[in-house]
């Protein structure tokens, strides 16, 4: 006991600083962990669900491109009975085709990719603010067991004008 304050140490205050911690670790675990971890998995179901659904674009993408070279394929067989104006038209056909399935595919992979880049600075804005939030609510319900209500008032008003330098 001694030595403790020698060093400064005051053992009841130690004791009820541990206590404090594992209070407010109580509470993070109980009121905010479990919404933070729910917007987690839904933000990772839909990112899951958006790369399947590319790679179904995909796959049906190379299916349209199997599918084409069998057309070609073919239109090659018929095109050798027939007239050079019938062949002419065939690749015409094929071409378009081509430039149609890759215009389709590009564009809902650029669709994909610009919802799954929303919703993620969506999920980022709305968790920093609820962090925001949640950090002046624990700044409030702290400070009055430490400081009076003019010092607490000066730290909570420093503390809101840091908060709205920081960027979103």
């Amino acid at each position: 006991m001694q030595i403790l304050q020698t060093f400064g140490l005051n053992p009841y205050l130690t004791i009820a600083q541990i206590i404090n911690f594992l209070i407010l670790l109580y509470i993070l675990k109980r009121y905010l962990y479990p919404p933070l971890f729910k917007i987690f998995k839904k933000r990772e179901e839909l990112v899951t669900e958006s790369i399947k659904k590319a790679d179904d674009a995909e796959s049906a993408l190379e299916k349209a491109k199997e599918s084409e070279k069998e057309i070609i394929k073919n239109a090659r067989h018929v095109a050798d009975d027939i007239l050079k104006d019938a062949r002419d038209q065939a690749d015409e056909i094929v071409k378009e085709a081509e430039v149609h399935a890759k215009e389709k595919s590009d564009k809902m992979i650029l669709d994909a990719k610009a919802v799954i880049e929303l919703e993620s600075s969506q999920a980022k804005k709305e968790l920093s603010t609820y962090v925001l939030k949640l950090s002046l609510d624990i700044l409030k319900k702290s400070l009055p067991s430490v400081f009076s209500e003019k010092e607490q008032n000066e730290i909570i008003n420093k503390a809101v004008k840091e908060m709205q330098k920081i960027p979103n």
